[in-house]
């Protein structure tokens, strides 16, 4: 939706640019109506996806058997279910202006946060799963290999942030200006150097003995990870160098160097090659963790079901057999509300976290910054709550 060539059939649309096609329009950096088109029909095409995915949130919810008639529609009516979305889609694209834009970007802004938290959610798990499978099979292969994998992997994520820090510190501060960057880096930095430090106190490590540096690496890795992202939507063109920019020339370029603009730049496909993991890992992934099972609904089987299950293997020889009768694996319900976040994250992604403005304006605003930073320093929290949970609920289940 946003190649030239579909930008160019978008001006048969409604809703074109009341200056006509080729006109600019003013931004931060100027970008010409085309490019404001294929931004409004991201944001129709994402509210397709979230509405269609949040209907079926509402429609599933309480499913708890195949028993129900609704998972049928869950597991099957493949070809309606695409009529409908289809349906939906197509009728986006006749949404008056309006305020439409300027209201969906503020939905896109709380879900694109809460996406980011579920993306630190499935990492912590995974960091805690790699660092668990790899100490278990060191001791029972006996064997310092995997020692030494596990403190390969965990100098190169710290050297990965501390190159990072470096060239935050180079490419989005100056001398003398730029005091909000220095103070996200500073501060994210300190609360990463916390964090590591408190994984392997001994307390710590006595009450969680799986616990240790791989994971606060990874973390602090996605951590800078998420300050790049913050700083490259801040509102200031000696401070971020991916701003759009015009200059006297007439010549539309972004930052320095003299690239021509486009809504693709480093931070973004970044993003999304960590979106289309994560969204990946929801749908296919089951935690060995409980406490993340629990959170994420996807509580795995008893094992007198896998039982069952293993014997209808046999007998099927390979066919399909229904292994949810007796409850469902993963709730579909929030299966389809994590798809409703991943939509909304995919539309900030990539508009770059631009708002639409007033008289087809594309603003860089503070809120995308503070949203991004907010959900590093509420992730590294929440890594935080997982190391010292067993320390002050000593009567819960941890392991």
């Amino acid at each position: 939706m946003l190649s030239p060539s579909v930008e160019s059939q978008l001006h048969k649309l409604p809703w074109v640019c009341e200056e006509g096609a080729g006109t600019p329009v003013i931004l931060q950096g100027h970008i010409d109506c085309g490019s404001l088109l294929g931004h409004r029909a991201v944001y129709r095409m994402c509210f397709a996806t979230a509405a269609f995915f949040f209907l079926f949130t509402l429609f599933m919810i309480c499913v708890r058997s195949s028993r129900d008639p609704r998972a049928a529609v869950q597991n099957g009516f493949w070809f309606f279910k695409f009529l409908i979305l289809m349906g939906i889609t197509v009728g986006a694209f006749y949404i008056p202006d309006g305020s439409f834009s300027n209201v969906w970007f503020y939905f896109g802004v709380v879900g694109s946060f809460l996406f980011i938290l579920i993306q630190l959610v499935l990492l912590i798990d995974f960091a805690h799963s790699w660092n668990q499978r790899w100490l278990g099979k060191a001791e029972e292969c006996d064997s310092r290999a995997w020692y030494a994998g596990l403190f390969f992997f965990t100098l190169l994520f710290y050297t990965l942030s501390t190159a990072a820090v470096t060239l935050l510190f180079i490419y989005y501060t100056q001398p003398g200006t730029c005091y909000e960057g220095k103070v996200f880096i500073g501060l994210n930095l300190t609360l990463c150097f916390c964090v590591s430090t408190v994984a392997v106190l001994p307390k710590v490590q006595d009450a969680q003995p799986n616990s240790g540096l791989l994971q606060a690496s990874v973390i602090t890795l996605y951590t800078m990870f998420v300050t790049w992202l913050a700083l490259s939507s801040v509102p200031d063109q000696k401070c971020n160098p991916h701003l759009l920019t015009r200059f006297s020339n007439g010549t539309i370029l972004a930052g320095p160097d003299g690239y021509e603009t486009h809504w693709w730049d480093a931070p973004s496909i970044v993003g999304l090659i960590i979106f289309i993991l994560c969204t990946l890992f929801i749908g296919l992934r089951s935690s060995d963790h409980r406490q993340v099972n629990s959170l994420m609904q996807t509580e795995e089987c008893p094992s007198t079901l896998e039982v069952t299950q293993q014997r209808q293997v046999v007998e099927c020889k390979g066919r399909a057999f229904d292994n949810e009768q007796d409850g469902v694996t993963y709730s579909y319900s929030f299966f389809h509300f994590c798809l409703v976040l991943a939509s909304l994250h995919i539309m900030m992604t990539l508009t770059n976290w631009y708002r639409p403005g007033e008289t087809q304006k594309m603003i860089s605003t503070w809120t995308a910054v503070w949203v991004k930073i907010c959900a590093s320093w509420a992730g590294l929290l929440l890594y935080l709550w997982t190391l010292v949970a067993p320390l002050l609920l000593p009567n819960r289940d941890f392991s």
